[in-house]
Formats: structure tokens, sequence, C-alpha cells
């Protein structure tokens, strides 16, 4: 079972892994050895997941969510499959907890004094400068 935060948590059985040869550079080792892993999860057909955490990890991790529903997440990082296995499965619970922590309400602030005068300034300078751009006949 791995546990994403207080109310949810996934069983292991609805990860897919799937090892694949890595890229980069490492000689006749990454040309023999399927070192990638890349863990596959069924947002949509989880039983793990109710409708409104569906919906705010399809928001949230829109990019990395194909159109079948299939959240991946891909380790290549390390010499062994074992090694990236783990740390395909730490990028996802963080992934995961990232996407399901509850948003924050924005609170509305006002300008500052200083903010509306800098404001105000700026727009100053700009019509001089325009103003100076002109023909001396049409100035007022």
């Amino acid at each position: 079972m791995i546990i994403i935060n207080a109310e949810t948590s996934i069983r292991r059985s609805e990860l897919e892994f799937r090892a694949s040869r890595s890229s980069g550079p490492g000689g006749q080792h990454v040309n023999k050895v399927s070192s990638r892993v890349t863990l596959r999860f069924d947002v949509d057909r989880s039983p793990s997941l109710d409708e409104d955490q569906r919906q705010k990890l399809r928001q949230a991790l829109r990019t990395r969510i194909s159109k079948d529903g299939i959240l991946s997440v891909t380790s290549q990082s390390g010499r062994s499959q074992v090694a990236n296995r783990r740390r395909a499965t730490e990028r996802f619970v963080e992934l995961m907890r990232a996407a399901l922590l509850p948003s924050r309400e924005r609170q509305p602030t006002r300008p500052t004094r200083a903010s509306k005068s800098r404001r105000l300034e700026a727009k100053r300078q700009r019509s001089q400068t325009k103003k100076r751009r002109r023909p001396a006949d049409l100035e007022d």
C-alpha cells in the first residue's frame, strides 16, 4: 500500500512498471540492460480515487496524463532497474501529494499608496515622452 495523504492510499497492484533500455552514455552496459523504468497509473479507473480527486489530478497533472487517463512517471537516472523503480515510485508519490493538496483561497488585497503613486508617475513619464515626439506646431 502506498500512502499519498491522510485520505488517499493506493495499492501497489494498481501500478504498472515497464522496463526499457535507458538512453545516454554508458557503453556496452546501456545496450544490454533495461534499466529505465516507466511507472503507469490509470487515474480514470483507479478504485482508490473518488471523482473529486480524479478531477484534481487531471487538472494538476494534465501534461503528464494521456488521453486514456494514464499517468506516466519515468526514471532512468540510476544504473539499476531496482533503483529506478524506487525513484519512479517516490516521484509518483510526490506528484500525487502536490496535485491533491487543497488549494488555498486567494486573499483579496488592495494596492498600496506607494504602488499607486509609482503607477501614476510612470503614466506621467510616458505621457511626457509621447509629447516630446510630437511636432512643435501641434503642442498645446
